[in-house]
């Protein structure tokens, strides 16, 4: 497998490097920042690749993580994408699917994606993330409760 770092003219090459201490960092943001400094709430764009870095013939897959923290591996041309649990079922995914002998080219964005693709991977995702999101609205509203009974408590 060959890693290639993302190559465009809008990302910084701090930007993209996969274990800088600034990529570690936003590995556990609930969101990706985009190069204009926006949130990504929605599909980053991909940059098609350099033909002076990676020849047209080599599958690439970009690797990354979407708001979910769920893993994301997605063909560069659209073909082919899905969503994992772990790093390593997104790697998996892409050599799978890659269909060369010599392997595939790997692209870790420092920001994070959505899938655009309907969903080859992991079928377990979709009931986790509507879990992960009931949890997250009940963790909210028992905050608010706590809050309100503070407040009642302090007014005596």
């Amino acid at each position: 497998m060959i890693a290639m770092p993302l190559t465009c003219p809008d990302i910084s090459r701090e930007q993209t490097s996969r274990h800088s201490p600034a990529t570690t960092a936003q590995d556990s943001r609930p969101t990706g920042i985009l190069p204009g400094g926006g949130v990504s709430t929605a599909t980053a764009p991909f940059q098609p690749l350099d033909p002076g870095i990676i020849n047209e013939a080599i599958p690439a897959f970009f690797i990354g993580r979407n708001s979910d923290g769920f893993w994301l591996a997605r063909e560069a041309r659209g073909k082919t994408g899905g969503i994992f649990l772990f790093e390593r079922s997104a790697l998996s995914f892409a050599r799978r699917h890659s269909r060369a002998q010599g392997g595939c080219a790997t692209i870790f964005p420092s920001e994070r994606f959505e899938l655009d693709l309907e969903n080859q991977g992991s079928v377990l995702v979709a009931p986790l993330r509507r879990l992960m999101r009931l949890a997250a609205h009940t963790r909210q509203r028992i905050a608010a409760v706590i809050s309100n009974i503070k407040r009642g408590f302090g007014a005596v």
